[in-house]
C-alpha cells in the first residue's frame, strides 16, 4: 500500500496542509492514524477525488439519508454509536437493506450472502446486481454463526443434524435474511428440503428477535451470531465463520459520516468491544474488499 504523510498528501492533492487538517478533523478525508502521525493511501485518496467529480446539472442525485440498513449486528450497532457518525441503524435482513440501497432510501448496507457454490457470497451478490456498478465493498469482519438453543442445551443439541433429528423447532428469519439464506444452504447440503423442517411462524425479522423466541420456549433452536447467543444468554452450538461486509456507493464512502465510521472500524476500541462480544474477527475491519 502506497502511503502518503500529511505533506505529500496536500502536495498530491494541491491543496495546503492547512485545510488538509481540516478536512481530517470533519472526517471527510480517507487516512488513517499511526503512532501519531496521519497517513493517507494513495489509492483512496484517488477514489476521494474520483467520486467528488461534478456531474451534468440534472443527474444529481438527492444524497442518500444517514442510514445503515441491511443484517442486524450488535458490534456494527455499538460502532454506529461509538463513531458519532449519526448513522442510524435500520435492520431488516441483508436483501432489503440491499434493495433499500438500490432505491437510495440508506446510505449503506450490512450484508452476509450465502451459496451452495461459494465459500464467500458477497462480492458475487453484489457484483450481480444491477445499479450498483459503483458499490464499494467494506469488510466489518467475520462473524461466528451457529445454533442458538436455551440455556444449558436441555435437548443435548451438537449439530444441525442433531436439530433435525430430533424433529426440533425451528425459529426461522424471513426470506432473504443472511441467517436464512445460511440455513437453506445448509439444509440442502444435507438433502432436506426447507418446507419439511418443523418451524415456528412468523419468521424472526432479526437475530435478537430469534433468541427471544427461543428464550421463552416458543422454538428449541435457530440460526444466529454467537453474539446474539451471549446478548440473550442462551447456549450456542457453532457452525462457521462468514463474512460480514457492508456496501455502499462509491461516492457515499467519502462522506463525513461513513469516514467516521471507518475511524472506528479501525480502531482498537472496535477490536476491545468484538472480544467482549465473542465470535468475531475484526483484524480486517475497514478495509476495502471490493470497488469499481
Amino acid at each position: 500500500m502506497d502511503l502518503l504523510n500529511t505533506a505529500e498528501a496536500a502536495e498530491y492533492l494541491r491543496i495546503k496542509e492547512r485545510k488538509l487538517y481540516e478536512l481530517v478533523a470533519e472526517g471527510a478525508v480517507p487516512c488513517a492514524k499511526v503512532t501519531g502521525k496521519w497517513l493517507f493511501p494513495r489509492h483512496e485518496l484517488d477514489r476521494w477525488v474520483i467520486s467528488g467529480l461534478a456531474v451534468p446539472q440534472g443527474m444529481i442525485a438527492t444524497p442518500a439519508p444517514p442510514i445503515v440498513g441491511g443484517s442486524q449486528d450488535s458490534l456494527l450497532e455499538w460502532a454506529l454509536r461509538d463513531s458519532g457518525s449519526g448513522l442510524a441503524a435500520l435492520p431488516e435482513g441483508s436483501e432489503a437493506g440491499v434493495a433499500r440501497l438500490l432505491r437510495g432510501e440508506v446510505l449503506a448496507a450490512a450484508i452476509h450472502y450465502h451459496a451452495a457454490d461459494v465459500a464467500d457470497a458477497n462480492p458475487r451478490a453484489i457484483r450481480r446486481l444491477p445499479g450498483l456498478h459503483d458499490a464499494v465493498l467494506i469488510a466489518f469482519g467475520m462473524r461466528e454463526q451457529g445454533l442458538l438453543v436455551a440455556p444449558g442445551n436441555p435437548r443435548g443439541l451438537l449439530s444441525l443434524q442433531d436439530a433435525l433429528a430430533q424433529g426440533a423447532r425451528f425459529a426461522m428469519r424471513q426470506k432473504g435474511a443472511g441467517a436464512q439464506m445460511l440455513l437453506d444452504v445448509l439444509l440442502e447440503r444435507l438433502g432436506v428440503k426447507a418446507a419439511d423442517v418443523k418451524r415456528l411462524d412468523p419468521p424472526c425479522l432479526t437475530g435478537p428477535d430469534l433468541a427471544n423466541a427461543i428464550a421463552h420456549g416458543d422454538a428449541d433452536c435457530g440460526v444466529a451470531t454467537r453474539s446474539a447467543a451471549r446478548v440473550a444468554r442462551l447456549d450456542f452450538v457453532p457452525l462457521l465463520f462468514e463474512h460480514f461486509d457492508l456496501v455502499m456507493r462509491q461516492a457515499d464512502y467519502f462522506r463525513p459520516p461513513m469516514q467516521k465510521l471507518m475511524m472506528t472500524l479501525r480502531s482498537e476500541r472496535l477490536r476491545a468491544q468484538a472480544l467482549d462480544l465473542t465470535g468475531y474477527d475484526v483484524s480486517h475491519a475497514g478495509e476495502v474488499r471490493s470497488a469499481p
